[in-house]
């Protein structure tokens, strides 16, 4: 099962967000899946088409302190954004954004993120019914409890994880994170919630893991905090991409059975990724299709529904990423039931 709305537009250029967030990567994957001659026939079998599911603020509060949501209510939503999206630099100036060309006020912004954080939830209830979601959108694991952080307002992997646990629908859930970047706020989130187990393989320098080890007030800098399984891939380490991951992942199996397993399954790693600080990872598209596929069947064996997110992959050049993973999966008759 596919979750692809496609009223919900990815890229941030409406609102002059020069962030290489493309739709392609979106519009040109589903055009692969339902130009192909097997999987496209079957559309209606395998596409849900909207995003239905709606997030409150309950729903949030379960995630994010309660000043920070007061804050995305308020009047500051646009300074939060301005923070989120790294759009003014130390000098004052705007940084990657340019608000004399935005078709869209800020605000709207927030607005939207929601509804794209909501589809979070509703593949993980797609992925309990069919076994197998893949939603285009969601994974936005940099968010902390009290702010936001690397393009992430809200983290709609925990929220989606603890707003299923509190309905009765799963007990543990397994988060398997493999954007270049660390899940550093979904670590930090659910660092002392043992029904949440996170695993992250990302590059072992640079953002988010360049800034100070302590904040301000001496308190330790969230982004440091681990993930259950931490798996950091140095520049020049990509040959031991799949290996590692195939360890962390029987570590995670030994660790005890989950009832979801939520897939942040960025192509940013990708080596054609346009995104300046995923270049300390470089993995080519077969290694790309490699990593999926364990992951895929990993989650098959372990008979745990997989809810997988498109995440970070930005440019026009890794849309191929998951065309590919998505129509070798989609082959599965299983899926169209």
């Amino acid at each position: 099962m596919i979750l692809y709305d496609t009223s919900i537009p990815m890229s941030l250029e409406p609102f002059g967000i020069l962030i290489p967030v493309r739709d392609s990567r979106a519009t040109r994957t589903f055009a692969a899946l339902t130009e192909h001659p097997t999987i496209g026939p079957m559309v209606n079998r395998w596409q849900h088409p909207t995003v239905s599911e709606r997030l409150s603020r309950d729903d949030l509060m379960r995630v994010h302190s309660p000043e920070y949501v007061q804050r995305l209510f308020s009047n500051r939503l646009e300074m939060e954004i301005l923070a989120t999206y790294e759009l003014i630099a130390a000098d004052g100036t705007y940084h990657r954004y340019a608000p004399q060309k935005a078709i869209y006020p800020l605000r709207l912004l927030f607005e939207r993120m929601l509804v794209k954080a909501a589809g979070t939830t509703q593949c993980g209830r797609l992925a309990l019914a069919h076994g197998f979601c893949y939603y285009f959108g969601g994974g936005m694991h940099h968010a902390h409890r009290d702010h936001g952080s690397g393009f992430c307002m809200v983290n709609d992997i925990v929220i989606a994880a603890r707003k299923l646990q509190a309905e009765g629908a799963v007990d543990r859930v397994w988060v398997i994170d493999v954007d270049a970047h660390k899940g550093d706020g979904t670590a930090a989130l659910t660092a002392d919630d043992t029904s949440i187990l996170t695993l992250s393989i990302h590059m072992a320098d640079g953002w988010p893991l360049d800034g100070p080890a302590c904040l301000p007030d001496g308190r330790t800098n969230p982004v440091f905090i681990p993930s259950d399984i931490e798996i950091p891939i140095a520049s020049g380490e990509e040959s031991a991409y799949i290996e590692r991951l195939e360890k962390g992942l029987q570590r995670l199996a030994q660790m005890g059975q989950a009832d979801l397993a939520i897939v942040v399954n960025g192509a940013d790693p990708y080596e054609a990724d346009e995104l300046p600080s995923t270049a300390g990872l470089k993995l080519s598209i077969d290694q790309m299709l490699a990593r999926d596929q364990m992951i895929y069947h990993f989650l098959r064996r372990q008979n745990v529904p997989a809810a997988f997110l498109m995440a970070g992959g930005y440019g026009d050049r890794v849309w191929p990423v998951y065309a590919r993973f998505l129509i070798w999966a989609l082959a599965d008759a299983q899926q169209f039931s």
